[in-house]
This record gives structure tokens, sequence and C-alpha cells, in this order.
């Protein structure tokens, strides 16, 4: 039983990222993209920090129009304001929720902790795509904006899993 319950978050991750249950994307390192199908779907980026991380971060465009099914690449800034060396990691999230199944992220910077030196402002890349499986989801008909969100922690807090 004890080893179930140490298990059962990192199995739950998975199962999230894998299904895209409670809102999270779809993680497929190094996938390739289907291709442009020529429909286009409007995604909203936000950004957000911890009361307790001292960084600014914002992404370098507020939406974007992509096609569904192409590879898409956005940009978001961190500058950490402090002045000491931060550690920080992202924690993510896709609303609507029954859009998070088709949004599949092949790079992010919410893989790995991100480390920012005192005053440096980094860009950070991910690099996505919508699988064109939205089109013949009916939950999703009406979706006309996917909203890709992030906030980053401190690595001494963690973020909620899930």
């Amino acid at each position: 039983m004890v080893g179930l319950g140490f298990a059962a978050v990192p199995l739950y991750r998975i199962f999230c990222q894998q299904t895209g249950f409670g809102g999270t994307a779809r993680i497929e390192e190094g996938a390739k993209a289907p291709g442009d199908t020529g429909r286009i779907v409007t995604v909203r980026f936000d950004a957000n920090i911890s009361n307790r991380l001292p960084w600014r971060f914002a992404p370098e465009q507020k939406t974007q129009r992509v096609a569904i099914g192409a590879r898409q690449l956005a940009f978001f800034d961190a500058t950490n304001l402090s002045d000491r060396p931060i550690t920080a990691a992202a924690a993510f999230n896709i609303s609507p929720d029954q859009s998070a199944a088709y949004f599949v992220k092949i790079q992010c910077f919410c893989f790995t902790q991100q480390t920012l030196q005192p005053g440096e402002t980094q860009r950070m890349p991910v690099v996505f795509y919508v699988d064109p499986a939205f089109l013949r989801d009916r939950d999703n008909a009406g979706v006309t904006e996917i909203t890709l969100s992030y906030t980053f922690y401190p690595v001494d807090q963690k973020p909620a899993e899930g």
C-alpha cells in the first residue's frame, strides 16, 4: 500500500499527459506534426508566477492563429528580478478541458527546471500542434480558442499535479 501511495502521483501525471485529462496537454517529445488541415484555431497564451518567485514572465504574443495539424512555435520571456540565481519549474494547463487531449507539446521549457542568474532574461520556446482529431470531436465543435497557461514556481514549492 505504501508503495502504491508513492507511485500514485507519477502514475496520475503520466495518465494526464497521455489522455489530456484535467486540462493537461499531451506530451510527445520529438513527435512530428501530422500536417496542416487548412482549419484554424486561436491559441491564447497565459503566463503566471508564484508570489514567492521574483521573476517577470510573459508570452511574446498573447494570441496566435494556428493551423490545426501544423507544427507551431511560441516564445515566453522570463527575467530573474532578484540578486541571486533562482531555479523554477513551470506547471501548465489547457482550457477548455475537452481540448487538452488534442494539444500536443513536442518541445517545451516546462519539461525541465529553469535556472536564471540575477537579472538574466531567457527566451523560452514551446513547440506544439493541435491534433487534427480535434476537428472530429463533437465536444470541440464550438471551440474557436484554446488557452495554454503556465505558472512558474520556485523548485522548493511543488506545483499541483495533474
